[in-house]
């Protein structure tokens, strides 16, 4: 009877001698890629000694927490060193908990309070079943780029002059096994968890940008056109915004050359997955299609939808106001706004997959005028006209071969006649009709919304807090230097969206509390708050508790308007004197003896 193969024997620490010196190795089974032959090496942890101590090397301190803990060390060894620089860099370099550190902190330390607050840093837990090593590396790498502008390369000589979460030195190697480790369901998990954090009837941006890549080999930047006319593949990079609590909740990447409107059911399924319920999704006109308001509809989702004039809905109302002159005789003026508006009930009917018909819920269509919109938009629409006049007559005079799509696509309001054997422009003519629709539509905007009982401007209004979801994408690629991915492989590329997720949810919450307290009268950006905090520091040396250098001035309004205590022994202890309008020096108090 054979003897029952031991599972654990490829992680069995045993000695292995060579050149006179004794290593703790393991012996891990490979397959030789060309004969398929089992064959086995020695990988070395480390060094024993005489006295059997353990001393760890470089493979260990790389290894992976869940790497290491599958080691089976010999009861008997001495496994002091291991224990002492788990998780740190090499000892021949310097040691982070030496305790022998004068390092920056203060805008550190603001940050992972805010992990804290905004509940990131216990999802993060969460996520990874608590464990602690790679949770504070995920955040280390979340905060480099918001406080740096810097890629990775340099995180590592980063952590020399910083006090960061991460314990460990972050090199190029350890940053590329991190964002490997993360996978596609630690993103879900964590999607979860943040959508239990919404309230019910949300509101919630829904809008993609592109990135441009470096190298090729990802694969869903082998399609698209740069829109930012860069000689660089691209992707697409969907995200979804809290307009209420005011950082992103979602996000998701396609390739480049999708569209906002093929995308949607891929989102809404996810959304579904993740837990999302009960959100009022805002969209822009790249999300307008009667297909997807058919989705809308049947998911009983709640939108708040911009349309395009072009509508056939939208139009026929414009048509039904007739002749307008410089205002709709049958719609109000806001006067705070200066716009006209007026709401109108839609009735949508549509066929479900078990052939029942299903009615919207609420479906209202809200059409806005304004007045200086379309004398401007009707400038534009003579200016148009002029040039594509210009160009057909400079074609024609010199008899030039044309191509019929493109004539068609780039002199949309004339009609042109082309020679099919010359390919020449045999006459021209302007096309009245789609001028007269243009003329009439100019001027006019209109959103749909669906499950909600909004009235028009409410509406407005609520479709104009999308204006922060740009202000957020603005941040992730000038503020977090996240315009350019720098990944060239899928696993990586997935670590890597993970990471600046966290970070995204970070920098977030200090814009928010920075626009909405008085903190935007003190600092000119979000940025600036964290360049306040930045000198103060962090001072571990030998028989001395770690000590964190008195917060002052500006460094206490920050505390106080984020809602942090500040540590124990760095507030000052007087009361700080509250300005007063008047300048100079107050006069002296004079008492008379006697």
């Amino acid at each position: 009877m054979a003897r029952p193969v031991d599972p654990n024997a490829q992680f069995r620490i045993k000695t292995h001698t060579s050149n006179g010196h004794t290593y703790a190795s393991t012996q891990p089974p490979i397959l030789d890629p060309l004969t398929g032959v089992k064959k086995y090496r020695h990988v070395h942890w480390g060094t024993l000694d005489e006295n059997l101590k353990f001393t760890p090397n470089s493979p260990f301190y790389e290894a992976t927490p869940e790497e290491r803990a599958k080691l089976i060390f010999p009861d008997n060894w001495d496994m002091s060193l291991a224990e002492k620089f788990t998780g740190l860099k090499n000892h021949e370099w310097p040691n982070f908990c030496s305790n022998c550190m004068n390092r920056l902190y203060g805008d550190v330390w603001l940050l992972e309070n805010i992990a804290n607050i905004t509940g990131i840093r216990q999802d993060l837990l969460t996520v990874f079943d608590n464990n602690y090593e790679i949770v504070d590396d995920i955040v280390t790498l979340a905060i480099f780029p918001y406080l740096t502008q810097f890629n990775y390369n340099r995180i590592a000589d980063w952590q020399e002059i910083v006090k960061a979460p991460s314990q460990r030195r972050l090199t190029p190697y350890i940053v590329t096994r991190i964002t490997q480790y993360i996978t596609e369901q630690h993103r879900i998990e964590l999607l979860g968890l943040r959508a239990a954090r919404l309230e019910i009837d949300e509101l919630c941006a829904i809008d993609s940008t592109t990135r441009s890549a470096y190298g090729d080999c990802l694969v869903d930047i082998r399609w698209g056109k740069n829109k930012d006319m860069l000689p660089l593949k691209q992707t697409m990079e969907v995200v979804v915004y809290t307009l209420s609590s005011h950082m992103p909740v979602y996000y998701r990447t396609f390739p480049g050359n999708m569209n906002d409107a093929r995308s949607l059911d891929i989102i809404l399924k996810d959304l579904e997955q993740a837990g999302f319920k009960d959100l009022v999704l805002v969209t822009d006109r790249g999300y307008e299609t009667v297909n997807n308001l058919n989705k809308f509809i049947l998911r009983g989702q709640s939108i708040v939808m911009c349309t395009k004039t072009s509508n056939k809905e939208v139009a026929n109302i414009i048509m039904e106001l007739g002749d307008i002159g410089t205002r709709p005789e049958t719609m109000k003026v806001d006067h705070d706004t200066d716009i006209y508006y007026k709401q109108y009930d839609i009735d949508h009917e549509i066929k479900g997959a078990d052939s029942t018909i299903k009615s919207s819920n609420k479906l209202k269509l809200n059409l806005f005028f304004n007045s200086f919109n379309r004398a401007k938009d009707q400038l534009v629409l003579d200016k148009e006209k002029s040039n594509q006049e210009d160009e057909l007559n400079e074609l024609f005079k010199n008899k030039t071969e044309v191509d019929a799509r493109t004539i068609k696509n780039e002199f949309c309001y004339y009609t042109v006649t082309i020679n099919p054997k010359t390919r020449t422009i045999e006459s021209f003519d302007i096309d009245k009709q789609k001028v007269s629709k243009a003329i009439k539509a100019s001027g006019f905007f209109s959103i749909m919304t669906h499950g909600i009982d909004f009235d028009a401007m409410k509406t407005y209004h609520t479709y104009h807090l999308r204006d922060e979801q740009e202000k957020y994408f603005q941040q992730m690629k000038d503020q977090m230097g996240s315009d350019r991915q720098r990944n060239s492989s899928e696993d990586g590329k997935t670590g890597r969206l993970f990471i600046l997720f966290v970070s995204l949810i970070l920098g977030s919450y200090v814009r928010h509390i920075w626009k909405s307290t008085e903190l935007k009268k003190l600092f000119p950006s979000s940025l600036a708050i964290l360049d306040a905090m930045r000198p103060i520091r962090c001072i571990e040396q030998p028989n001395m508790e770690k000590l964190i250098t008195p917060f002052v001035g500006n460094q206490l309004d920050i505390c106080k308007e984020f809602g942090i205590k500040v540590p124990d022994g760095c507030a000052p202890t007087y009361p700080r004197k509250e300005l007063k309008n008047k300048r100079g020096r107050s006069c002296k108090k004079y008492f008379q003896k006697g």
